[in-house]
C-alpha cells in the first residue's frame, strides 16, 4: 500500500485499477480494509480502526483516495466535496482525439442502478443529476490521446460518460464503448487530488504517479 501524504485527520492513498474503494456484496478486497488494516498495525491499536469515506473511485479506475481518520475530518471532508472546494483532476487515454483540443461537457445524468449504467441528457430530466467538467489534450500517439480532465461535480461515472460523449470512449472502458481490454481496468487515473486540511485548513496537494502500462507510451520519450 503507498501512502502519498498523512496527518492525524485524514490519510490519501494510492489505488490500484482494478481494487474496490469500498467492500460490496463479494468477498474481493478493498482499499478501505486495505488501510484500515495498515493503520492497525503500524499503530498498534488494539481495537477497531476508524476510517471515513469521504469519496471514493470505480473499480477500473486508478489514482488518489483520500479517507478521514477522525470524526471531525470526515464530516469537514466531506463537506469540502459537497461544495466543491475538493479540486480533482484525472488523466485519460481514449481512443481517437476531440474535435476540440479543449472544452467542457455539461450533462444531466441518470444512473440505472440495476444494470450500473448512466445515461446521459443534453437537457435537464427528472431524477437527472447535473455534471460539469472541463479537459484539454495533452498528446496523442497511435490513434490514442492522453487527456487532462478537471471534474466539477464528481457524478458517478460523469468522466466516462463525457468523453464517450465525445465520440473517444475511455481505452478499456466497454461499458461507454470502448474496443480495448485491459484486464478489468481502463484507463482513467486520478492524479491530483487538492484540498483544505480539516483542521488547520492549510492547502494540501496530493499527486499519484501512473503505472498503468497505457499511460506510459505518452510520457516516453520526452515530457508532456
Amino acid at each position: 500500500m503507498k501512502v502519498l501524504y498523512e496527518d492525524n485527520h485524514c490519510i490519501a492513498v494510492f489505488k490500484p485499477h482494478g481494487m474496490l474503494t469500498q467492500q460490496d456484496k463479494s468477498s474481493d478486497p478493498s482499499l478501505m480494509d486495505q488501510v484500515k488494516g495498515f493503520i492497525k498495525a503500524r499503530d498498534k491499536k488494539p481495537g477497531n480502526v476508524f476510517l471515513g469515506l469521504v469519496h471514493r473511485l470505480d473499480r477500473p479506475v486508478g489514482g488518489v483516495v483520500l479517507f478521514a481518520k477522525t470524526s471531525k475530518g470526515a464530516s469537514r471532508l466531506s463537506g469540502q466535496f459537497r461544495e466543491h472546494i475538493v479540486q480533482k483532476i484525472y488523466w485519460a487515454v481514449v481512443e481517437g482525439r476531440p474535435k476540440l483540443e479543449e472544452g467542457g461537457v455539461v450533462q444531466y445524468l441518470v444512473k440505472d442502478r440495476v444494470k450500473n449504467i448512466v445515461k446521459a441528457h443534453k437537457n435537464p430530466v427528472p431524477g437527472a443529476q447535473r455534471a460539469e467538467l472541463s479537459y484539454h489534450c495533452l498528446k496523442s500517439v497511435k490513434g490514442f490521446t492522453l487527456i487532462e480532465i478537471i471534474s466539477k461535480t464528481g457524478r458517478p461515472h460523469q468522466i466516462r460518460v463525457a468523453m464517450a460523449s465525445l465520440g473517444t470512449p475511455i481505452a478499456g472502458d466497454k461499458k461507454y464503448g470502448s474496443d480495448q481490454g485491459l484486464d478489468g481496468a481502463i484507463a482513467l487515473f486520478a492524479r491530483v487530488l487538492s484540498f483544505e486540511q480539516p483542521v488547520t485548513h492549510d492547502p494540501i496537494t496530493v499527486t499519484a504517479d501512473l503505472e498503468l502500462q497505457l499511460f506510459k507510451q505518452f510520457l516516453v520519450p520526452g515530457k508532456i
